[in-house]
């Protein structure tokens, strides 16, 4: 089977089983089998598959059209400059998390060594893409969850940058340090919105990492105890829920409140200043 074959066949199979972008999933999915760019498969369409990678293609054709995400069937996935290992332990990094890494990098650009702490780090995206492009910034990554800081210590050694991890739960409050930067993507879909999800999300990322109550609240008032003065909090919120935390960090004291809209437009990141 040549490559233009073998991407057609596995778009109209993923199609048919219901995933977006399927074209752009079968290019991917075959570049992965042959270790080439979607740009360099374009210039292999004629290009003839080995029975051994025909064989590769099909199991993770499988996966895919089973629902599971591109991000873990393809077993890693691209945040800002970075390639992070991903798996089920941890949520898919997505767009609108490197919004709130921009903001946070723009908040702590005049510190020279700001002290950082990432809430909730999963695969370690946030923590590390700002320990990188930051190289100053002395960054703690921490997580309730110990498959994930395994996930997000495989990503340190991986890109080499340099975070610190810890286990913790925000519900207890959050680490002393006089921080000068708290950021968390805290679970913060409500549970009664299962049903509404798509099924890569709803049936394979981690729900403790996604459906919560009370999470940003959480860290909203943990942050404000130890961040230092002028220190800032920046949170990844759901859609339609800008507002609501808008408010309630006015209320908790927090000072400059801003929401940032992501790509699309949508309001998704919620910041404050000590």
């Amino acid at each position: 089977m040549k490559v233009k074959r073998a991407v057609a066949e596995t778009a109209q199979r993923l199609d048919a089983a219901g995933c977006e972008s399927s074209r752009v999933d079968a290019e991917l999915l075959v570049g992965h089998v042959l270790g080439l760019s979607r740009s360099e498969l374009a210039l292999e369409a004629s290009r003839t598959l080995s029975g051994v990678e025909e064989g590769r293609l099909g199991e993770l054709a499988e996966r895919r059209a089973a629902r599971e995400p591109l991000a873990y069937v393809l077993g890693e996935w691209g945040f800002r400059n970075l390639t992070l290992a991903v798996d089920p332990r941890v949520l898919v990094p997505r767009p609108e998390t490197e919004i709130v890494v921009e903001r946070c990098l723009a908040l702590i650009a005049a510190l020279e060594t700001p002290r950082v702490l990432d809430v909730g780090t999963g695969s370690g995206a946030i923590a590390l893409a700002i320990a990188g492009e930051h190289p100053g910034a002395q960054v703690t990554a921490i997580d309730a969850s110990s498959a994930a800081l395994e996930v997000a210590g495989a990503n340190a050694t991986r890109t080499g940058i340099a975070v610190e991890l810890g286990a913790w739960d925000l519900f207890t409050g959050l680490p002393d340090g006089l921080w000068d930067l708290v950021v968390s993507n805290p679970p913060y879909v409500d549970p009664d919105d299962r049903d509404a999800l798509e099924p890569e999300v709803r049936d394979w990322e981690p729900a403790e990492a996604l459906f919560g109550r009370g999470a940003t609240a959480a860290v909203a008032s943990g942050a404000h105890g130890v961040l230092g003065a002028g220190g800032a909090l920046v949170l990844e919120v759901g859609d339609g829920q800008a507002e609501a935390t808008a408010g309630l960090l006015s209320s908790v004291g927090y000072l400059d409140v801003r929401v940032t809209p992501d790509l699309a437009g949508r309001d998704r990141v919620v910041e404050g200043r000590r």
